[in-house]
């Protein structure tokens, strides 16, 4: 589909959204509600216009399956977020992306933000909104990188990668304008998978720890993959197919370092905020992994977005609701940053 088409469909969505109440909820259809909560309006109409237009996200093969993502990401990410700079980087051997908001001066935070896509999909561009937004809300830099994709590039390899990206930034702190003790990991979906598997390894320490619907678990199939399974964005087949493509059908699925609730010791992971979606085949693990590391002594938020799907945070162009949920999680890592910005300072005069 070319960019013009593109932006017509993405011009149709912010019609519909801008349409009265009672006419969003008649193309929404009947109000859906499972497991003790509502599909938000705005959740409902999105889903349903991305059935309708056939955008929504399906198995196919590698190759579309990424085209779908790169589409469905132009359509909902909004107009580009301006007061961010970006400076292309080549880390390692594969290219990387450093944003930077305007005016913000040298010796800044870092967030390093690993995209989602099972593994198999996404890069800088379908996320590239987001880092801005990352970036500019919270005040820091955000360095995004294009690791290598399954099933060309199978487990371990997203893992090696994410490693060579943090082990990157500390080495280059000076060139990227950031505090190499102040750098957090974050991520979406298989993002944040990478981002808590990094943060696990890491030979440094690690500030802050932002995860939206992470992956952590592909051992075992929990309550929410058989309520949520079918008909909100990420499927239960389409997770089965991410894996398969990622695991080399399932050889893997018990090391920590793709299921990495399975790990002896989680104690020396970060502060860490973990953003979970009501109607996400992988909302339990999601809370699972919280509670893990709260009985392990970690200090971590739990924040369930009733009625929302997974992928909620690339949605920052179309209704409220979404950029309301990442706009909590900015807040949140503004505040870790802080709190840990002040241990070090505290740290360093005693």
């Amino acid at each position: 589909m070319s960019n013009f088409q593109a932006g017509v469909l993405a011009g149709a969505l912010r019609f519909a959204f801008g349409l009265p109440g009672p006419l969003r909820r008649l193309i929404a259809g009947t109000p859906i509600r499972l497991d003790g909560q509502d599909l938000h309006p705005e959740a409902q109409l999105l889903l349903k216009l991305a059935h309708l237009s056939g955008t929504d996200w399906r198995t196919k093969t590698a190759s579309e399956s990424r085209l779908d993502l790169e589409l469905s990401s132009k359509l909902v990410a909004g107009p580009k977020i301006t007061g961010v700079g970006t400076r292309e980087l080549t880390i390692g051997e594969f290219a990387g992306r450093l944003y930077t908001p305007d005016g913000l001066a040298e010796g800044s935070a870092l967030l390093i933000f690993y995209h989602g896509g099972g593994w198999v999909t996404g890069g800088l561009e379908t996320h590239d909104n987001l880092c801005r937004f990352l970036a500019r809300e919270a005040g820091v830099r955000v360095l995004a990188a294009d690791y290598r994709l399954a099933p060309e590039y199978p487990f371990p390899a997203a893992v090696e990668d994410a490693a060579e990206v943090l082990r990157y930034a500390v080495a280059k702190a000076e060139d990227l304008g950031i505090d190499a003790k102040r750098i957090a990991l974050g991520g979406d979906s298989a993002g944040g998978n990478l981002a808590a598997v990094t943060a696990h390894h890491a030979e440094t320490d690690i500030a802050f720890l932002l995860l939206f619907y992470p992956g952590v678990d592909a051992s075992v199939r929990r309550r929410s993959r058989e309520i949520f399974g079918n008909g909100f964005f990420l499927t239960d087949e389409k997770m089965d197919w991410f894996l398969d493509q990622y695991s080399a059908g399932g050889a893997d699925r018990h090391d920590p370092r793709l299921s990495i609730m399975l790990a002896d010791d989680l104690s020396n992971l970060p502060p860490t905020y973990i953003a979970t979606a009501g109607y996400d085949p992988l909302r339990d693990e999601g809370e699972a992994f919280a509670e893990r590391l709260a009985a392990e002594g970690v200090p971590v938020v739990l924040r369930r977005h009733e009625g929302l799907f997974h992928g909620f945070a690339n949605v920052l162009g179309v209704g409220g609701i979404f950029r309301e949920a990442v706009s909590e999680a900015v807040g949140a890592l503004r505040t870790g940053l802080a709190l840990a910005n002040s241990a070090q300072d505290v740290a360093e005069t005693a």
